[in-house]
């Protein structure tokens, strides 16, 4: 008897896959220094393609209001799945929206 899983479960999210092949391609290495561990995920290939991988030291602020406008620019956006609305949502990238 098999386990059902939710629609929303994250074996269907695409990206999933991807951290158990990283961990297969680095097995075991000790990833102890930033350099060591981005120049392991760098050298990983996912479905014949190579990762784009990039440390982003950006400390984000906490507690950001934005203006409505702004908002209305960021839902722009958004694509909700119509079948699951509440956990789907696809952000296009900005040059896709018209």
């Amino acid at each position: 008897m098999g386990i059902n899983c939710p629609p929303f479960h994250s074996k269907y999210n695409p990206i999933e896959p991807c951290w158990g092949i990283l961990e297969q391609h680095w097995n075991g290495t000790k990833l102890v220094t930033v350099d060591n561990m981005l120049k392991w995920a760098k050298s990983m290939t996912w479905k014949g393609l190579k990762r784009v991988v990039k440390l982003s030291k950006t400390i984000y602020q906490k507690r950001i209001s934005l203006s409505k406008k702004t908002m209305l620019a960021i839902e722009a956006r958004l694509e909700r799945n119509p079948i699951l609305p509440k956990w789907d949502i696809m952000i296009r990238p900005i040059r896709w929206v018209n």
